[in-house]
Parts: structure tokens; sequence; C-alpha cells
């Protein structure tokens, strides 16, 4: 099959989850003989142009607007319209905000796939005008796109309650095993099980202002790491600096990826996600695939992938979270527990295999074939 990708910033991952579950799905679904092209964007991908490759993965990068309302529809429309001129058989656009342009492909008899995401518009970064954008974007989803992937059940459901929309289940995925290399550890002068790992964008209702409050009350001398940054939340952004100014054990790292991402998620003690808007959250997945012990906010999405494999405080209370982290720290005899079923889960659930089969098997079904 030909393949095309569109709605992300592109590959190699350089921001966050569903960049990441490109570089994941799409040369897997090359090493299974498809033709992939994923789109990119050129104010984020800088080392490669169009006709490159990446891992056995055609690059096709268009121009965009640096802007927070304007960056991912301007791009997608561009691909959508560039994907007229290539005949692909089966086009997967990333987020319901970029399903208004689903109709264009299917014009000239292609195949279009919207994975969904989470329930975007109720992100506090958004303003009324791009919380009407998203909320038009479920609506339609329901309509332009053959199908609709939702990474996580309670999506699922949503959409069907809502839009009374079947959509095809596939979460998304994780590798499971890690790297016993430490030069980001030695970069910022922590040591492997001496810290608890927190990563996220740094925007409000992924909470590490919660996390912080929480971790600052916690009788411990491990370290925080908290690795993310913001593009846009600059306020907020400074705001976290500030709540952690007077506690020596939080490090902020800025965005971390490849290897280093890895080495993080590899030793840490914990990890926190803290996080109550999406799906499947990729973060949280990804520790559980590295075999950490997780401790996870009460949100039905989270509860979902944990299961009984972590730990899960009530939704948003810092108080709970405190508890949590204090217990794991005081009793690493369980620590060993929860890490043994975080990668059960995985294994089980979650693998990237599975996925790649999942999406192929769609794909060809769609076809068809």
């Amino acid at each position: 099959m030909k393949i095309a990708m569109m709605g992300i910033r592109g590959i190699p991952a350089k921001y966050g989850g569903f960049e990441t579950f490109a570089e994941q799905l799409a040369p897997r679904l090359a090493e299974k003989g498809h033709h992939v092209i994923v789109y990119g964007r050129s104010n984020i991908i800088k080392d490669y142009k169009t006709g490159d490759y990446y891992k056995g993965c055609e690059i096709v990068i268009l121009p965009t607007i640096s802007h927070k309302y304007l960056d991912t529809v301007c791009h997608t429309f561009l691909s959508v319209i560039h994907s007229l001129f290539h005949r692909y058989d089966v086009i997967l656009i990333c987020n319901a905000a970029n399903s208004v342009f689903a109709f264009i492909p299917r014009l000239v008899g292609q195949k279009v796939l919207v994975n969904v995401d989470g329930i975007e518009r109720k992100r506090t970064k958004w303003n009324w005008l791009g919380k009407l954008w998203y909320l038009l974007g479920e609506i339609f989803s329901s309509i332009f796109p053959n199908e609709i992937v939702s990474d996580a059940k309670v999506i699922q459901e949503y959409y069907w309650n809502r839009y009374r929309k079947k959509s095809k289940f596939i979460p998304y995925g994780a590798n499971v095993g890690k790297l016993n290399t430490y030069q980001i550890l030695d970069k910022f002068g922590v040591k492997p099980e001496e810290y608890v790992l927190y990563v996220s964008r740094f925007e409000p209702e992924n909470n590490a202002h919660r996390v912080i409050k929480a971790f600052s009350n916690v009788n411990t001398k491990k370290k925080l790491i908290m690795v993310g940054d913001s593009l846009y939340a600059l306020e907020y952004k400074k705001h976290l600096y500030d709540l952690a100014k007077s506690d020596d054990r939080i490090i902020f790292t800025g965005y971390v990826f490849g290897t280093g991402y890895k080495e993080f998620q590899s030793n840490a003690y914990c990890y926190i996600h803290a996080g109550e808007v999406g799906g499947t959250p990729p973060a949280l997945v990804e520790a559980m695939g590295f075999g950490n012990c997780v401790i996870a906010n009460g949100t039905p999405g989270n509860i979902e992938v944990v299961g009984d494999a972590g730990l899960i405080y009530a939704k948003n209370d810092e108080e709970d979270l405190r508890k949590k982290l204090q217990y794991i720290i005081d009793k690493p005899e369980v620590i060993k527990l929860y890490k043994e079923k975080a990668l059960r889960r995985i294994q089980e659930c979650y693998s990237w295999e599975t996925v790649t089969d999942k999406y192929e098997s769609l794909f060809l079904n769609l076809l068809g074939t």
C-alpha cells in the first residue's frame, strides 16, 4: 500500500505524542513492505528535505505558519492539497482539528482515516475560538473520513455516546526494555533510582504545578526531574519555575528526546503522570514500557491504561498525590512488584508490533483487500 501520514510536525520526533506515534508506526509499516510517506513542517524538520528517507519512510516537507492557532491546520491543508497529485491508497490524518480537510482526498478516491486523539477542546490553552474549532473537528470527524480511530476506549465511548459514531479502537504503543547508559543523568547530576520523573508539555491541564506542590511536601532526598517545556504557555511556565525556586531538589531539563529521554525513563525511581485531558497518554504508556512504577492522576483514560499495574491518586488531588509518592518512597519493596506488573501490561496490551498490525489490517479492510 501507498500510505501517507499527516497532521503532525514530522519525523524524527521533536515535540510530542503524535510525532512519536508516527516515528514508531511509519517505519514498522515500511518494514512490512508498504510505501510510507510522512509529511513534516518546515519550521520543525530542519535536517531533512522532500524526497529524503528516514527509517525507510519518504519525507515530504511543506511550509506552515508558526502560530499557535494556525500551524496545524495550515500545514494539514497544504498536505491534503499535495496529496491530490500523488494518489495514495490510504491517508492517516492525526488530530480531530484537521478532520475538516478529510473530505478533500476522498474526492479523488483516496481512503481517509482520522486519529482523533483526546477531547482537545477541554485544554485550557485554547481560547473560545480554539475550543470551537475543536468542537467542529469532533463533528467533522464523525462525518468526513472513511474511518476514525480512537486510541482509548473512553474516547471510543465518547464518540459513540455524543455523535453515535463508531470508531476503531487502536491504542498508543510502547517499546519494552531499558537503556543501561547514563549520559543525560550525568549531564544533570542525578543518579539511577535517585529521582522521580515527570514528563509533559507545560500546560495547565497537565498539572505540573500540582506535581511540584505535592513533591515539595514529600520527605525525601530524591530529586524531581521535570522533562518538558512550552512553546506558548509562557506565563504558566514561569509560574512553575517560581513554585520550584525554593526547592533545590527540583530540576527542569527542557524537552528531551531520543536517547536522553530513554535514559531518564530507564533509570527513574518512579514516574508521575498528572495529565487530565486526552485518550491514551503516550508518556504514561512509555513509562510503563520502560518498567517504571507509575503514579497516575485518576482520570478515566489514565485508569484505563494503568489498570492494576500502578498507583492512582484522586483526580487533581495534590495531597493524595503527596501521600502516594511518600508511600512509594517509604516502601521501596513494592516498587519491584509494580514494575513487573507494568511490563506485563504493556506487553499484553500496548506493544507497537500489535498496534502496527491493527493499523495495517484496518487499512487493508478499507481497501477491500
